[in-house]
């Protein structure tokens, strides 16, 4: 998407994008020495942001790049409670917060078993990863689970997940109507063939954001056909900006993809997404500040004021792929929706339009998070009402 950018499209308003890669192998410290040889800038031109790629990484990033005024940019991850921008400035959990998810996950139940007043007395199962990650949502399940009634049953898998016979035991005795998946890697995939050993449909497991792209779905085999993901980053080629990728960048040899199959896949669409987060950000940075690299503070005002709305998916061809999104000095989510996929043996299938987390709901759990947050740490909230631009 950078070099289509940079080729076709000449640059982030006539500004050509120098970018390079760096591997971490999802590892915190290996993103951390990253950051650190980044941070920066290279050849006189600061750092404007910082994307993640990991929520661990973002826990171990967060004090630092706040400190060093850099924005952290960790899409359907990092710690949720930095949607509030007035305690967090420099965190960003763009489109998805682990809240968020777990709401537009009970949406989507309610919408399956006739409404929201339906969901009481069901019993809905989390299997999730035991990690700060894996455990993410479950003050948002819980608020949930007292307002709408249901049973809401936890249940965790030690890392790295590849033997859960006891959970799913559990699962068999307790007989929940719905279990949500909050693995990854390994994890996902035995918990869809353990689910299958243990007679649970495949058809009432959700997986979350990291439990929902090809590597988790084709090594589970027949274990997955009928399972269903949240999907911030739906899978497939029916975007627009596919058309144009194949045509200027791929059909031409300029892609860096190693294997075309994974054209579209759920990972590379991940990637998409989040290089035009950067470029959309960038142009609004552009736009206000002039055509010139920007600093960590002046990526953080691009990103609290960058809205793309469906007018503007439908000019870049991400239209069905990035949900309408308007991030705020308040809120660094802007989004909280998803669509949701199921797995029919081969490919991933759209079943869903864009579901949204409700937020009434959810917001003072984060403010009230935040500002624990902010106690404990020394934190004064800033008034994004009384600073200039």
């Amino acid at each position: 998407y950078f070099r289509y950018i940079n080729e076709v499209e000449g640059g982030v308003e006539g500004i050509k994008l120098d970018y390079e890669e760096f591997e971490t192998e999802w590892s915190p410290d290996r993103t951390v020495e990253v950051y650190e040889r980044v941070k920066a800038g290279k050849n006189g031109s600061p750092l404007a942001f910082f994307f993640t790629h990991g929520t661990p990484a973002s826990y171990a990033l967060l004090e630092r790049a706040a400190a060093d005024r850099i924005p952290l940019i960790a899409p359907a991850g990092g710690k949720t409670e930095t949607v509030d921008g007035t305690v967090f400035p420099y965190a960003f959990p763009l489109l998805f917060s682990y809240y968020s998810q777990a709401s537009t996950g009970i949406n989507y139940i309610a919408s399956k078993v006739g409404g929201l007043d339906k969901l009481k007395g069901l019993k809905i199962a989390t299997v999730y990863h035991d990690s700060a990650y894996g455990r993410a949502s479950q003050p948002a399940i819980d608020l949930l689970a007292r307002t709408y009634g249901f049973e809401n049953i936890q249940i965790p898998v030690a890392d790295p997940g590849n033997e859960q016979s006891p959970q799913w035991r559990q699962i068999r005795e307790q007989k929940p109507d719905w279990v949500f998946l909050r693995t990854w890697g390994v994890s996902t995939v035995v918990a869809l063939k353990t689910a299958k050993r243990f007679g649970f449909p495949a058809d009432h497991i959700i997986g979350d954001v990291w439990a929902g792209s090809e590597s988790d779905a084709i090594p589970a085999g027949d274990a997955a056909i009928g399972y269903s993901a949240l999907a911030p980053y739906p899978g497939g080629t029916d975007f627009a900006i596919h058309k144009k990728l194949k045509a200027e960048i791929l059909d031409k040899g300029k892609s860096d993809l190693r294997d075309q199959k994974l054209f579209g896949a759920v990972n590379y669409n991940i990637g998409l997404v989040n290089a035009a987060l950067a470029v959309e950000a960038l142009r609004v940075g552009y736009k206000h500040f002039g055509a010139r690299p920007l600093n960590g503070e002046e990526g953080r005002w691009a990103f609290e004021h960058l809205t793309i709305d469906d007018k503007r998916l439908e000019e870049i061809g991400f239209k069905g792929l990035l949900q309408p999104i308007a991030i705020t000095s308040t809120d660094h989510e802007g989004g909280g929706a998803a669509r949701i996929q199921s797995w029919d043996g081969e490919k991933w299938v759209l079943q869903t339009d864009w579901i949204k987390a409700d937020h009434a709901l959810l917001n003072p759990l984060i403010k009230d998070g935040a500002a624990a947050y902010a106690k404990e740490n020394g934190i004064t909230p800033r008034t994004p009402e009384t600073e200039t631009n």
